[in-house]
């Protein structure tokens, strides 16, 4: 273990991990959930109304689809929406990502007795795709993990003083877990228990009358309180009656539901079967999946002879999992809070881990990063047959690229360093993954400072694909007024300027839109297409990127007078 990760692998994994985190931070185009924009929108919304209760909306069906925790955090963080922009969004949910990491760390660091481990367990939680996904954007997600692990790592830290506490422990497990019952959802409280239940029966040595004496009046505890603080939302809110209609009884009640044919069948097969659960938990861990699959069969072999905190760590795992097998709608995103379990697991495995997950993850980054290569020589060479403007990559991108390839070539070739570099590999891959979209976020796709100025004010029409689609558009165009229409409907420029005043059509890149005489245009930028059909992959996957994964973006003055926005469908609500 000491000779596959040193102290200089340390210190440059964790250097590369936080400029990884934090490097495009504010891209539109960092990997997250579609749900990110309506929770902007709801933040937007509900301070523009000046009170932090009851949330505000005007999305249909989508008011009091979250609690309130993670818009208050995100009114508190844009000073009541007056600086509005992705940063100030999301560095808060960036700052419970890092604290997770640290007391994971120091949690593993104290039962396993090596800072090598509690490091290596922070890193490998780090490397997670769904932790880089779900940890930085505007979602819900970070503050869960965070709140649920605190307990566990508590009781992973202290071990006899917090198992024997009678008071104190159990009050601020119980915040702890109200915390997170009010940043994501009270269904939480039923894996939480449960777990905790197994962790006191295990610590009772499977005495079940010992448990229920001594221990049980502690859970009951946790969960009144827990759910006192989640009912804070319902004693505040003007109108609690919305709530249980719209969030306990549609958000919550309502994924019981059977989602195709029967509840049973549904369990065994499909896309909501419990294999399919099982498959998208572990492929929370993105390229390292195989090393994950590896340390549990590894576990397996070794089951006799588990650790105390190992066996805490597999409990905590098959609880959140029984118990979300039990939903209709089964995710692999309900089980976040027990990935870093996983991670712990790895690092505390990490010297008998076979080498076959981790070259299986260096494969991987090496085809990620040889596809964005590719993708990235593409673009910047079609700039000669104008097709993408002035896509251009700096020095760096390049150096950046060099160095990640480099380094996961070494990785495969050298045995010693595979482990190692296949850590430092996700970080380089996300880092690499930012940097092919960078000209995006830069004057290619954007709207100049004019044309935002000339746009103040005005009422401006744009393509929505999916539900609060105008809330990116709003950082694009601050200050302007906006209304969406349906997506498939951007390239029928004809149909669009004898419809709308202002509006936002789109082109294929180097072809010049077709216009009426009377019709200006105040403003153009590249943007990348989100769907395409099995043609235009075919014809990409040929070499032909710019003409189909990008598109320009004009925004038109027309002829046409202000239509009736009253009796119109916005197609972002």
């Amino acid at each position: 273990m000491r000779g596959s990760f040193t102290l200089p692998y340390v210190l440059l994994t964790l250097v590369v991990a936080v400029f990884a985190y934090l490097y495009g931070l504010d891209s539109r185009f960092a990997p997250k959930n579609g749900d990110e924009y309506p929770y902007m929108h709801i933040v937007r919304m509900t301070a523009d109304a000046g009170n932090w209760l009851p949330l505000q909306s005007q999305m249909d069906g989508i008011k009091n689809t979250k609690p309130p925790l993670l818009f208050w955090q995100g009114i508190a963080s844009t000073s009541w929406a007056s600086q509005w922009n992705l940063i100030d969004l999301r560095w808060p949910n960036v700052l419970y990502t890092a604290l997770t990491a640290l007391l994971l760390c120091i949690a593993v660091r104290r039962f396993s007795g090596k800072t090598q481990a509690g490091i290596l367990a922070a890193l490998v939680w780090l490397s997670f795709f769904s932790t880089y996904r779900y940890g930085r954007p505007f979602l819900t997600d970070a503050p869960e993990v965070f709140w649920i692990s605190l307990p566990f790592f508590g009781l992973l830290y202290w071990g006899k003083c917090a198992f024997d506490s009678k008071f104190l422990f159990p009050v601020l497990t119980g915040i702890c877990l109200g915390l997170a019952l009010l940043a994501k959802s009270f269904a939480y409280i039923i894996p939480a228990s449960f777990a905790l239940g197994l962790y006191y029966w295990q610590w009772r040595r499977w005495s079940i009358s010992q448990t229920l004496i001594q221990d049980f009046y502690k859970l009951a505890i946790i969960g009144i309180l827990a759910l006192g603080v989640f009912g804070l939302w319902f004693a505040l809110d003007p109108h609690p009656e919305a709530v249980w209609k719209e969030f306990v009884l549609g958000e919550n009640a309502g994924k019981f539901a059977a989602r195709s044919s029967n509840y049973v069948l549904d369990l065994i097969r499909g896309g909501d079967s419990i294999w399919m659960l099982i498959i998208t938990t572990l492929a929370n861990a993105g390229l390292f999946t195989f090393v994950l699959v590896s340390a549990l069969i590894q576990c397996w072999r070794e089951r006799r002879f588990l650790s105390c905190e190992e066996i805490l760590l597999l409990l905590l795992i098959g609880t959140f999992l029984l118990v979300f097998s039990l939903p209709s709608q089964r995710s692999g995103r309900y089980l976040l809070p027990v990935m870093p379990a996983f991670a712990a697991l790895i690092a505390l495995h990490w010297g008998q881990l076979p080498l076959w997950g981790f070259r299986i993850a260096l494969i991987l980054q090496a085809i990620v990063l040889g596809a964005l290569f590719w993708i990235g020589v593409n673009l910047q060479l079609s700039q000669a047959t104008g097709f993408a403007g002035n896509w251009n990559y700096g020095y760096a991108h390049w150096v950046l690229m060099a160095i990640a390839f480099i380094a996961v070539c070494i990785g495969l070739v050298k045995r010693n360093q595979s482990k190692a570099i296949g850590l430092l590999g996700c970080f380089l891959v996300y880092c690499a993954l930012t940097s092919s979209l960078a000209p995006l976020e830069g004057s290619l796709g954007r709207f100049s400072g004019e044309t935002i100025a000339r746009l103040q004010g005005k009422e401006v029409w744009i393509p929505c694909d999916y539900r609060a689609k105008d809330e990116e558009y709003r950082l694009l165009i601050p200050g302007a007024q906006l209304h969406g229409y349906q997506a498939k409907d951007a390239g029928d420029i004809a149909g669009l300027t004898i419809t709308y005043p202002l509006v936002a059509a789109q082109a294929p890149l180097g072809q010049q839109p077709s216009l009426c005489e009377s019709c200006q245009i105040v403003g153009q930028r590249m943007e990348m297409r989100a769907r395409h059909t099995d043609a235009q992959i075919k014809e990409m996957l040929s070499g032909k990127i710019g003409e189909h994964l990008f598109v320009t973006e004009y925004l038109v003055v027309t002829p046409v007078s202000k239509p009736d926005v009253a009796n119109m469908k916005d197609a972002c609500r």
